[in-house]
């Protein structure tokens, strides 16, 4: 078995499992569509049912990620988002929150250009527990999951259905916080997930560790996200979200009244199904 766990994330687990239930993993893309708008949006998502909250890194070459969330991406990288200044929204939300995990995640071409030694210190200063780093696979783990881990730093690691047993090993060895299992092939948001495999891979991955499985990529609806919870630990919800948010967007990128009610309406019914899975 592995996994060692520590910090905001074990804590969340923990609690998650005594109400016998599994956790909303709710995903936005940091400064999207400006950063005032996101820092009004992440402060309300714990409060809308969010067990732990994805911050994306905007880059500029996000080959993992479906339309949606590339354009969200492209909308922070237009609004001036930088890695240093989405720290500084993780620091703000902190002085607020200091219970509710935030996982950044994204691509390793911000970091390296940050410093891998000086951006591991500064995100767990800012309040960040993990990182998901989708370009850095096991066999990188040298370049920045061990130095993370150091600093206390979570650094969570992807299977996938094509993920082979010995391909498992590698993805826990260093893995920490929890296991986020790709439900589909390709890229965020251009498929839908379904229930039929998903129990069994869960399985699967429980019997090799016993870290959380977190279940996420093609997660749209409250009635899917239902049907995952009943065998996952938490289920990831990442493109409908930004979907909505996008739907509250004018041709110029400003967002009306009704974009954060409207995020926050569809963050709910997705808590709620969750939590009447078991």
């Amino acid at each position: 078995m592995s996994g060692a766990q520590h910090g905001r994330i074990q804590r969340r687990f923990a609690k998650l499992r005594d109400e016998n239930r599994a956790g909303l993993i709710t995903y936005f893309m940091a400064g999207d569509p400006n950063g005032a708008t996101f820092e009004k949006l992440l402060a309300e998502l714990p409060a809308a049912g969010a067990d732990l909250i994805e911050v994306g890194m905007p880059f500029s070459d996000p080959m993992a990620d479906g339309p949606s969330i590339q354009e969200a991406g492209f909308r922070s990288l237009r609004a001036g988002t930088k890695l240093r200044l989405v720290l500084g929204m993780v620091q703000r939300f902190r002085e607020h929150d200091q219970d509710t995990p935030i996982i950044l995640m994204g691509y390793f071409n911000p970091i390296h250009r940050y410093g891998v030694d000086r951006f591991v210190v500064d995100a767990k200063e800012a309040g960040i527990d993990a990182l998901i780093i989708v370009d850095l696979p096991p066999e990188e783990d040298d370049e920045l999951c061990l130095q993370a881990n150091r600093v206390g730093l979570d650094f969570i690691h992807l299977a996938a259905p094509t993920t082979t047993d010995d391909r498992l090993e590698a993805v826990l060895e260093h893995g920490t916080g929890f296991v986020y299992y790709v439900a589909i092939t390709g890229v965020t948001g251009t498929r839908s997930a379904t229930s039929g495999d998903i129990s069994a891979a869960v399985a699967r991955l429980k019997a090799k560790t016993d870290m959380p499985i977190a279940v996420g990529f093609g997660v749209k609806t409250p009635e899917q996200a239902r049907d995952i919870a009943r065998s996952a630990d938490a289920v990831v919800v990442g493109s409908s979200l930004v979907n909505e948010l996008a739907r509250h967007l004018d041709k110029a990128g400003k967002a009306d009244a009704t974009l954060i009610p409207s995020v926050l309406a569809l963050v709910r019914d997705l808590a709620a199904g969750i939590r009447g899975a078991r």
